[in-house]
């Protein structure tokens, strides 16, 4: 039965879904991103991704929307005042009271 659905079906007329998944050391899903079968995958995202991952597990940040490397982070909302001040001794930026915004640290 599955045979008599498949005929006729080729690349070029089989909508598939192209699947990047990024896994963590700990073995957990990190990132899934999908594209059409006429899309090619985006291998600077895939990157920008790779090292925002990396950045964000290694300090208590979070990289806002079109981050990219070198580029400023927001402190984590679960890192205080005090704990901030302490790790970043050069003061942040505070456009509204919950966003905290420093340069990237290394």
């Amino acid at each position: 039965m599955r045979e008599t659905r498949a005929r006729g079906r080729t690349a070029a007329n089989n909508a598939t879904v192209r699947t990047v998944f990024v896994i963590g050391p700990d073995k957990k899903i990190k990132v899934t991103l999908s594209y059409p079968m006429s899309t090619g995958r985006n291998f600077d995202e895939v990157l920008r991704v790779l090292d925002s991952i990396q950045l964000t597990s290694a300090h208590k940040v979070s990289t806002p929307v079109n981050w990219k490397p070198g580029d400023d982070v927001i402190i984590s909302g679960t890192v205080s005042d005090e704990e901030a001040k302490q790790k970043y001794p050069n003061g942040w930026r505070a456009p509204k009271p919950y966003i905290r915004i420093v340069s990237q640290p290394s």
